[in-house]
């Protein structure tokens, strides 16, 4: 059995999305180790039995000397923990990550492009010129690597900016949904609840989101708008909480914050609405779906490999709010419609069950050991 070590920007981040991984790998056999900044999701990662070590990451450091410490200390803690492989979730651990793992030769690295993210997104000289220089680092980190993309836009990108060889790129779509925690149920809400659920950036949408709130208020469209999740200050695409609040307050939006329950959050929904810029394939997405909302979304990498148009949900335009708000307008007004497109999502939600997408996991995994998948 090897000692398995999973390493993200943040406890959240492997809390909600990569718990159900770790604890597959565990069931196998395997020794699992979580390593993360600190963060309020640390006790829960460690009541899940797991050991967690803290590894402070500056998400926004541009700085050349504490990048290179970043990196020192990095090294150093691989060096005392020992792993057999690594897998690494989001940019700088993926970037860093691999540098130390190849630095020590741990036998097996494993990189997941969880999204292109702000840095290939955010347009502005910094944000550009930060992307050359992360273009120049996975071309170099990535070799000898396997490597996990969410959507095949993402894996054409890498292979033809030769990040890597065709054969060390897997597709596995998004990093599953418990289909059994996130079921439908039945809706009496008059108006209907629309809502947003994400962290609160520029990057998700919010802002169209929002916009098509106000056209959508103006033409006396009768419906509830909701917006549930929390601010990100370590992205730079952050929304205030100053701005959400003058939200509140304009009566434009019901502010729900962190919801800890999301299948009970879900339970209260007639639409669910992301409108996001760009994904890996979006958790919300698939919890939505699952829970049997229709979806008004993207037509984007991750967001159209959860979607289809006019089957269980409605793609837009990004950055588009008059088209959110012509689709969210059709489905306030049409419950027929909503019924049936939330069922048709439910069926495809299961195509992307956190049992299907671990078991596609321990595949790639199996290229590096033996018998993480029993084989």
């Amino acid at each position: 059995m090897a000692k398995i070590l999973l390493f993200a920007n943040t406890d959240w981040y492997l809390y909600n999305f990569r718990l159900s991984l770790a604890k597959e790998l565990r069931d196998h056999g395997h020794e699992v180790i979580l390593v993360s900044a600190p963060g309020p999701f640390e006790p829960l990662l460690q009541e899940s039995g797991f050991r967690w070590v803290s590894f402070p990451l500056s998400r926004q450091g541009i700085n050349p000397f504490y990048e290179l410490r970043t990196l020192w200390r990095l090294t150093r803690l691989y060096h005392e923990l020992g792993p057999d492989i690594v897998h690494h979730f989001t940019i700088k651990p993926v970037l860093y990550g691999s540098t130390a793992a190849h630095i020590l030769r741990i036998p097996g690295i494993i990189n997941s492009i969880t999204g292109l993210g702000h840095l290939f997104i955010d347009p502005e000289p910094i944000t550009r010129l930060l992307r050359r220089l992360a273009s120049w680092l996975y071309r170099l980190n990535l070799r000898g690597t396997e490597v996990i993309f969410e959507n095949p836009e993402d894996r054409k990108i890498f292979i033809e900016w030769k990040f890597i060889k065709p054969e060390q790129g897997h597709l596995i779509l998004g990093t599953g949904v418990d289909v059994e925690r996130y079921r439908p149920t039945v809706k009496e809400n008059d108006p209907p609840i629309v809502l947003f659920s994400s962290r609160i950036l520029v990057t998700k949408g919010i802002l169209e989101y929002v916009e098509a709130i106000r056209i959508l208020k103006k033409k006396g469209i009768h419906a509830r708008f909701a917006l549930a999740g929390a601010t990100d200050r370590g992205n730079p695409a952050s929304i205030p909480a100053e701005q959400i609040d003058a939200w509140k307050q304009s009566d434009l939006v019901e502010w729900w914050g962190w919801q800890s329950d999301m299948p009970a959050a879900l339970a209260r929904t007639d639409i669910f609405c992301l409108p996001s810029y760009r994904e890996g394939v979006p958790n919300a997405l698939l919890e939505a779906t699952a829970c049997g909302l229709p979806i008004v979304t993207t037509d984007t990498p991750g967001c159209r490999d959860v979607v289809t148009n006019g089957v269980n949900g409605l793609l837009v335009p990004i950055k588009n709010a008059q088209a959110v708000a012509d689709a969210l307008e059709l489905l306030i007004n049409d419950p027929d419609l909503r019924r049936r497109m939330g069922s048709a999502g439910r069926e495809v939600a299961v195509n992307f069950s956190n049992i299907k997408i671990n078991r596609e996991t321990l595949a790639v995994y199996s290229l590096l050991t033996k018998s993480p998948s029993g084989r």
